[in-house]
């Protein structure tokens, strides 16, 4: 028998670049291998061409990459994203955290899952160590042609488009293919993760309209920032003051951290208001003809 059937199911879903790892991805091994030192240069052309040609920002940092890539000569095969990906450096705790807090949810009686939804590049994380924690990953992604080269872009995961991966998660849908689905009716006792059952981790311009979104929907949602960067602070708390996430703070995902003695207690809230509904339902039943 599966005790976790038994349990509530909680999804942790977490943006990537600055979220958990307290840099772009693109800022560790790809900028070097092109030839890039300075990584604001980089940020600085995309957005240049995002406004030029009035493109979608995500789309032009794709295809940047790709130009820096083709002009240093370095390889665009996909194995060669996945490798670059191993060079990303994550913030304290998180190669831990996520066996950490699964086992934390058992222990309250809580199924915990995890999730990314990044505007980051999928093939690079898949390159990481902390890969095989998630559920699902949903993030950008290439098409490749038939000798595994990079061509065009595939997935582009703008600020609407993580609002629809959060929809995804809420309905079980696990294929971005399956996109579609969204829109069907699914009643919402029946969906697999009830947003008040999600805390969204994420820490940009791009996580704002899910993190509002979690937290209206009764959810819970924390917005982080690098330890010592005064800014991003500022902005994480400025958040907080106009009631768009419920938490900010520094990324740091070691047992007794701030991060940690949140999700505690939203895990213990979670499996309390669970309990309470099941003797709702309990009491109900007994008057019903």
């Amino acid at each position: 028998m599966d005790k976790k059937k038994d349990m509530p199911c909680v999804a942790l879903i977490y943006d990537f670049d600055g979220t958990l790892s307290p840099a772009n991805m693109q800022e560790f091994d790809f900028l070097k291998e092109v030839g890039i030192r300075n990584r604001q240069k980089f940020w600085r052309e995309s957005e240049e061409m995002s406004i030029a040609q009035d493109a979608s920002s995500i789309l032009c940092y794709m295809k940047l990459m790709l130009e820096k890539a083709h002009q240093a000569g370095v390889s665009v095969r996909r194995e060669k994203f996945v490798e670059f990906g191993r060079s990303i450096v994550f913030y304290p705790g998180v190669t831990d955290w996520f066996l950490n807090i699964r086992e934390l949810g058992e222990s309250i009686g809580v199924n915990v899952k995890h999730y990314i939804n990044s505007s980051g590049l999928y093939e690079m994380i898949e390159g990481t160590e902390i890969f095989h924690e998630f559920e699902n990953v949903y993030a950008c992604r290439f098409l490749y042609d038939e000798n595994g080269v990079a061509v065009w872009p595939a997935v582009a995961v703008d600020f609407t488009a993580k609002t629809q991966f959060l929809f995804m998660i809420n309905k079980g849908i696990e294929r971005v293919s399956e996109n579609r689905r969204v829109n069907e009716y699914m009643p919402n006792e029946l969906r697999p993760v009830p947003f008040r059952h999600m805390i969204y981790f994420g820490d940009g311009a791009t996580d704002i309209p899910c993190m509002r979104l979690v937290k209206e929907q009764g959810g819970n949602s924390i917005a982080i920032y690098k330890k010592g960067n005064e800014s991003k602070r500022h902005v994480a708390e400025q958040l907080v003051r106009e009631h768009r996430v419920n938490f900010a703070c520094a990324g740091d995902y070691r047992k007794g951290s701030v991060v940690w003695k949140i999700v505690e207690s939203i895990l213990h809230q979670v499996r309390s208001n669970w309990d309470f509904h099941l003797l709702q339902q309990e009491n109900l039943s007994k008057f019903r003809k």
